[in-house]
């Protein structure tokens, strides 16, 4: 069996489908999901799907993305965190690529996730682009990792360099690998892949984008995370029901979910 470690199907591409993309999922082998939230005006969406499915979970969180929009306090997201659906802060991080200026704001809301994570014990999702320098930083500085009262995360939808993985892995985080390390021209990605050791991964969709190979340019949803797994075991040279074993387990040890 498959988990897909983040998805978004409370976005209309899924929503509008969801007996069919449950079904889906049921069809190839991916048990659970973990609906990730990205602003809080749009987290009862995310919330109610976990609460209807029992194989759906859900975190609370704003993307780094979203300026213009409501600002999480610590007090806020522990209020969310409470509800036994929700195993995960986030997503957070920080995302030089599509915005610029002064990102101050971001790196703020970044600690107050990582506080918030802290003082729930529920992990962090980590998105990081253009950002891994500050990204790791602000990590250290928080004590976002396994030591010093943090309980670690998974840096998701992962596309730095193997010196990131390994930094973040050294503080207790899982390195999760999108449809993106199927695409042809992610041969650096790839290599990053096949050296991050199997306890530390994990598998997403990452849905609605970045339907991986051979789904490119159809809308991406939680049962193709089948194609990322068995992408990843090639990679790697080991069989399909190991990669699935793993990930699987990984997830239910980060997000202590049985």
């Amino acid at each position: 069996m498959f988990i897909d470690s983040h998805c978004h199907l409370d976005f209309p591409e899924l929503s509008e489908r969801l007996p069919e993309i449950l079904q889906k999922m049921q069809d190839n082998q991916v048990s659970h999901a973990l609906c990730v939230s990205v602003t809080l005006p749009e987290f009862p969406n995310v919330l109610a799907l976990a609460e209807a499915h029992p194989n759906l979970y859900a975190s609370a969180g704003v993307h780094p993305d979203y300026e213009d929009t409501e600002e999480p306090s610590v007090e806020r997201l522990l209020q969310l965190a409470a509800h036994p659906r929700i195993i995960a802060i986030g997503e957070t991080g920080l995302d030089y690529y599509r915005l610029t200026g002064d990102l101050e704001w971001q790196r703020e809301r970044f600690r107050v996730h990582i506080r918030a994570s802290r003082a729930s014990k529920k992990p962090l999702i980590i998105h990081t682009r253009a950002a891994s320098e500050d990204t790791l930083r602000i990590m250290q500085e928080e004590c976002a990792g396994t030591g010093d009262g943090g309980v670690g995360g998974v840096m998701h939808c992962f596309t730095e360099s193997l010196q990131v993985a390994e930094a973040a892995i050294a503080m207790g985080f899982y390195i999760s690998f999108s449809g993106i390390v199927t695409f042809k021209n992610a041969k650096a990605l790839q290599e990053v892949a096949r050296a991050v050791p199997l306890e530390r991964m994990l598998i997403e969709t990452d849905s609605p984008y970045l339907a991986p190979v051979p789904m490119r340019g159809k809308t991406n949803e939680p049962g193709f995370v089948r194609h990322v797994a068995e992408y990843l075991a090639d990679l790697k040279g080991v069989p399909l029901d190991t990669l699935a074993a793993a990930t699987t387990q990984n997830f239910r040890s980060l997000f202590q979910v049985h």
